[in-house]
């Protein structure tokens, strides 16, 4: 199982946004998208930053409750984000989400490109898929 690698299950897709667009429209790509969050990316698509529906519930009902200005990604998104490479072991990655709590991991590669990304969701699934391989090989 260790051989099982981030790059065989990421989101090759994932949701983004760029720091200068409103909540707003992050919001309507989070809905569409059915995504919990993605990563905030610049021209080049290097990782900037990321943004969750948590931080736009926040941000949105502060807007609402005080009818303020339009807010940017920029002015709510985490700066500090927790990336990962897609050679990394699906196995070493589940294990690190058993101590941190992000639920989506932005994939980047040496560069600080952004390549995807992966949730829990899909760690499960790709240990589900090696643990029903090897149950069928034991029977």
């Amino acid at each position: 199982m260790e051989s099982l690698q981030v790059s065989d299950y990421m989101n090759r897709r994932p949701v983004t946004f760029s720091e200068q667009m409103t909540v707003a429209e992050a919001v309507e790509r989070l809905l569409h998208s059915r995504q919990t969050g993605g990563p905030v990316v610049d021209k080049e698509r290097r990782l900037v930053g990321f943004l969750s529906e948590q931080d736009c519930l926040a941000r949105m009902l502060e807007s609402s409750f005080y009818r303020e200005q339009v807010a940017r990604v920029s002015d709510v998104m985490r700066h500090e984000v927790l990336s990962i490479k897609p050679y990394m072991s699906v196995i070493e990655l589940a294990q690190k989400m058993l101590g941190e709590k992000p639920k989506v991991y932005p994939v980047v590669d040496d560069d600080g490109l952004l390549l995807g990304s992966i949730t829990r969701a899909e760690v499960l699934h790709a240990i589900d898929i090696q643990l029903q391989a090897g149950y069928k090989r034991a029977v």
